[in-house]
């Protein structure tokens, strides 16, 4: 029997915030579905499921907030009894250059509230991180407005290739391991 993943695409719900820095998470996830529907799942995240080699990715996005996302998460996993080493989460990071992506094991949070609300609702930090690098604001704008700025107009233009090697770092993170893909993508 296939092995179920949990891939967690960190974002804000609705059209307010779809093109934001800080839903990149959510770009990557819609990328690996390809055309496939989200459905709503009774844990209050939208799901869709897709396979990778002979595993089986449950992708997932929040209906809520992104700092509430720990306690949709924790049914999830509960639900489709997925250990925590099989959760990948992909997230936008302001300590990366735009378009440097790293992928790593557990760590801290660094202030995001989405990876706050993870680890205290899987009381570990033990699941696999994608971080999306998103760049620091230029001058004095606060962080928290930044990454609910949506992208500049160059950098839309990079965004889809960027999007795509996410999605395909996740893939590779999968059928290959940590180390390989680390490897192969971190920037």
């Amino acid at each position: 029997m296939a092995d179920r993943w949990l891939v967690i695409g960190l974002g804000n719900p609705g059209p307010d915030y779809e093109k934001t820095r800080h839903n990149i998470g959510h770009l990557v996830v819609d990328a690996l579905s390809g055309n496939q529907k989200f459905t709503a799942h009774k844990s209050r995240m939208e799901i869709s499921e897709v396979k990778c080699g002979g595993e089986i990715l449950v992708l997932a996005k929040s209906r809520g907030f992104m700092n509430e996302t720990g306690g949709p998460a924790k049914a999830l996993i509960d639900f489709y009894k997925i250990p925590i080493e099989n959760t990948i989460v992909i997230h936008d990071e302001l300590d990366l250059p735009f378009k440097n992506l790293r992928i790593k094991l557990g760590g801290g949070d660094n202030g995001h509230n989405g990876l706050k609300s993870l680890t205290s609702s899987l009381s570990t930090a033990n699941y696999y991180r994608i971080r999306m690098g998103i760049g620091r604001p230029i001058g004095e704008q606060d962080p928290a407005d930044f990454v609910l700025k949506p992208f500049s107009k160059e950098e839309r233009k990079d965004i889809p290739e960027f999007v795509q090697s996410g999605a395909d770092s996740i893939e590779e993170l999968v059928l290959n391991g940590l180390d390989k893909a680390q490897t192969a993508f971190n920037s």
